[in-house]
């Protein structure tokens, strides 16, 4: 019998600096650290990064997501890491990709315009659910090349 599913939404403050590129380089280390976890750990997910805030939705066993958020509460790359939800889930919403992410692009600013989180954006006042849905709708308008 498999275990209950679970989802875990997050925010933190995005405390990686440097160059564009140097931030994107280490997004890029990031993401291959956590698709490779994820993949051992049976977690998928989809993570943002806009107006420096990393905002993440995470699934699969409770003990697993709550272990990979409390890894992101160490890692120095994220601050003030804010726990939104952590409740049980009936299916994955996210169940292809051990971590998609959506960032910073020229493409990806006109859909955050689209989905209405171009100014002012603090996943914090959005809360969970809005959270979830804007992940949802960004994965699922793109080809999704940094899917994995």
């Amino acid at each position: 019998m498999s275990q209950p599913l679970y989802q875990l939404v997050y925010c933190s403050r995005n405390r990686i600096a440097g160059s564009p590129n140097a931030v994107a380089a280490e997004v890029g280390s990031l993401l291959a650290v956590s698709r490779r976890n994820n993949a051992l750990a049976g977690v998928t997910g989809a993570l943002l990064l806009h107006k420096g805030w990393f905002a993440q939705v995470l699934e699969g066993p409770r003990e697993a997501v709550e272990a990979s958020f409390a890894a992101i509460r160490q890692d120095t790359r994220h601050g003030d890491a804010t726990l939104l939800a952590l409740e049980p889930i009936a299916q994955r919403s996210f169940g292809d990709w051990t971590m998609g992410f959506v960032g910073s692009s020229p493409e990806n600013a006109r859909r955050f315009a689209e989905v209405g989180i171009a100014a002012g954006f603090d996943p914090a006042r959005l809360g969970a659910k809005a959270l979830h849905a804007i992940l949802l709708d960004l994965t699922l308008t793109t080809d999704f090349a940094l899917a994995a």
